[in-house]
C-alpha cells in the first residue's frame, strides 16, 4: 500500500538507525538525494535502463559503424529547415538521428554546407515571378544575393506564436511556401522510394518504431499519415510532428500540383500554415489523412503525457515515432537513451511505457527550483485546482496532497499554484518552482496495463 511521505503531512520523528544509514550514504556518495535543477539539465552521460527491476548504468552504446540491413533502404527522409536555424539545429541530427539513414536530404530556403552535407534549395524550381513579387520571399532573395551576411537582427528575433502563427517572423512567413515544392524535391531525389518521411529540424525520429509501424501499410496505396490537426474544415498532418507519404500518394499529389501550380500559389498566399495547404492539396487529389497520434506528436519527450487518454487512445503501449520541439541537447540525450535501449533490450520497438519508466521517471524529483513541470497553465485550464494566492510552495504541495487525483504542482513566478494529474518532466523556467508526488507517480505506473504487445494505428 502506498502511503503519503512525511514531506506532505506532519513531520514525524526519524529513528536513529535510519539517520545513521543516511549519513553513511551521504558521505560515500556526495550527490545522494540531490534535488537540484542540475540533476536533470545536463545531457546524460549514461542512462539507467531497468529491464529486470535491477538498475544498471551503461555509458556508451553508439555504434562505430552503421548497420547495412535496417529496412530503411526503401525510405527517403526529408528534413525541412531554413537559413535562420539550420546551422544550430541540423548538425546534431547529422551525427545522431540521420547518421545511419541511407537516403536523406535537407531542404531549405538557402543552399549551403551543414556539417559536410549540402542542403537543397527548395525554391529552386519555383516561379521567379512569384519569388520576385511576393514579399514573403524577401528573406530568400536577400540570402540568395548576400548569403548569411544579408541576415538582419529581425530575421533572428523570436516572436510570440499567435493564433495565425508567427506573422512577424520573416523565416516563418517564408516557411509556408516550402511544403508543396519539397514534395517535388523529394520525388526527384528518389522516385522509387516506398515511403517519404518529412521532418523538421526540431523533430526527433525513432526509426525502428517507424519501420514497425509502416509494416502495417502498403506503399502502393495512397497514404498520408500524420498527427491530425484542423483549421476551419481542413484536416491535415501537423508538419512539426512529422508526416509520411506513400509512393503512390507522393506521385499523385505531385502530378496534381504540377497541373494546378498557379491556383495553389494563390491558395498558399491566402493561407498562413503550409502544412494545412499541403493537406488541402492532398485532399483535392483524393488522398485523405490517416489520424496517427500518438505515433507522431506535437510535444517534446519531456512534455508528453504518456499515462492519460487523448483522441480515444492512451499512449502507454504505443510506439512513438516522433517528438517535437526538441532542442539539440534534447536530441543528444534521447539519442543516447535510444541507442542504449536497443543495445540492451530484447525488443526492436521502444514504447511510451519504456520511455516513461527508464527515461522520464528517473529524472523526476519531489521539488525543483527554477523549473516548470507544466502542471496546468492557469485559470483557463479545466484541470486548474490550486488557490490563486498560496502562501508558499509547501501550501501548494499540501493542496495537491489533499486531492487524490493530483500528481504534480507548481508555483509560478506570479505566485499562482496550479496542479495536474499528468506526469511531465518539464523544462527550466526562472522563478518557477515545481513539485511531484513521487509515490503517486509510482502508483499510477502500477495501475497501467501490461503491454503484452505493441499497439499500432493501422487505419
Amino acid at each position: 500500500m502506498h502511503s503519503v511521505p512525511p514531506r506532505y503531512g506532519r513531520w514525524v520523528l526519524i529513528l536513529g538507525p535510519v539517520i545513521l544509514v543516511l549519513l553513511i550514504l551521504q558521505f560515500t556518495n556526495a550527490d545522494f538525494g540531490s534535488k537540484t535543477t542540475q540533476d536533470v539539465l545536463e545531457p546524460a552521460t549514461g542512462v539507467t535502463i531497468d529491464n529486470t527491476h535491477n538498475e544498471t548504468e551503461i555509458t556508451d552504446h553508439v555504434p562505430s559503424s552503421c548497420p547495412t540491413d535496417t529496412g530503411m533502404d526503401s525510405v527517403l527522409v526529408v528534413m525541412k529547415t531554413g537559413i535562420t536555424e539550420a546551422q544550430d539545429k541540423v548538425p546534431v541530427h547529422l551525427r545522431t538521428t540521420l547518421r545511419c539513414v541511407p537516403h536523406k536530404i535537407i531542404v531549405s530556403d538557402f543552399e549551403e554546407d551543414i556539417a559536410g552535407t549540402r542542403t537543397h534549395d527548395v525554391f529552386l524550381n519555383v516561379s521567379e515571378t512569384l519569388k520576385q513579387t511576393n514579399q514573403d520571399f524577401a528573406l530568400y532573395n536577400r540570402a540568395r544575393t548576400g548569403g548569411r551576411t544579408a541576415l538582419t537582427s529581425q530575421d533572428h528575433t523570436k516572436v510570440a506564436n499567435g493564433p495565425s502563427g508567427m506573422m512577424d517572423n520573416p523565416g516563418w512567413k517564408l516557411d509556408k511556401w516550402k511544403f508543396l515544392p519539397m514534395i517535388h524535391t523529394a520525388r526527384r531525389e528518389k522516385p522509387d522510394a516506398k515511403w517519404f518521411v518529412f521532418l523538421e529540424a526540431d523533430t526527433y525520429p525513432i526509426w525502428p518504431n517507424l519501420l514497425g509501424w509502416l509494416a502495417h501499410f502498403n506503399h502502393e496505396e495512397r497514404l498520408y499519415l500524420g498527427n491530425q490537426m484542423q483549421i476551419g474544415s481542413t484536416l491535415f498532418a501537423h508538419g512539426g510532428s512529422g508526416f509520411v507519404l506513400s509512393n503512390a500518394a507522393i506521385h499523385s499529389v505531385a502530378d496534381y500540383h504540377t497541373s494546378h501550380i498557379d491556383e495553389w500559389d494563390d491558395i498558399t498566399n491566402r493561407e498562413w500554415a503550409g502544412d494545412c495547404v499541403l493537406g488541402m492539396a492532398l485532399a483535392a487529389a483524393g488522398i485523405g489523412l490517416t489520424w496517427s497520434w500518438p505515433h507522431v506528436t506535437t510535444q517534446s519527450v519531456w512534455e508528453q503525457d504518456m499515462l492519460h487518454e487523448a483522441f480515444s487512445k492512451t499512449p502507454w503501449c504505443f510506439a512513438p515515432f516522433t517528438f517535437h520541439h526538441m532542442t539539440p541537447a534534447d536530441v543528444d540525450r534521447l539519442w543516447e537513451f535510444e541507442q542504449q535501449w536497443f543495445a540492451d533490450s530484447n525488443t526492436n520497438v521502444l514504447i511510451y511505457g519504456d520511455i516513461f519508466r527508464n527515461l522520464i521517471r528517473p529524472t523526476l524529483a519531489d521539488h525543483l527550483d527554477n523549473w516548470d513541470n507544466f502542471a496546468s497553465a492557469g485559470d483557463d485550464k479545466e484541470d486548474y485546482k490550486g488557490p490563486k494566492t498560496p502562501t508558499s510552495l509547501a501550501a501548494c504541495a499540501d493542496y495537491c496532497a489533499a486531492d487524490p487525483e493530483c500528481i504534480q504542482y507548481r508555483l509560478t513566478a506570479d505566485s499562482r499554484c496550479t496542479t495536474s494529474n499528468a506526469v511531465l518532466r518539464g523544462k527550466p523556467s526562472p522563478s518557477t518552482q515545481s513539485g511531484t508526488m513521487l509515490w503517486r507517480v509510482d502508483a499510477a505506473v502500477e495501475r497501467m496495463k501490461q503491454c503484452h504487445k505493441v499497439t499500432w494505428v493501422t487505419g
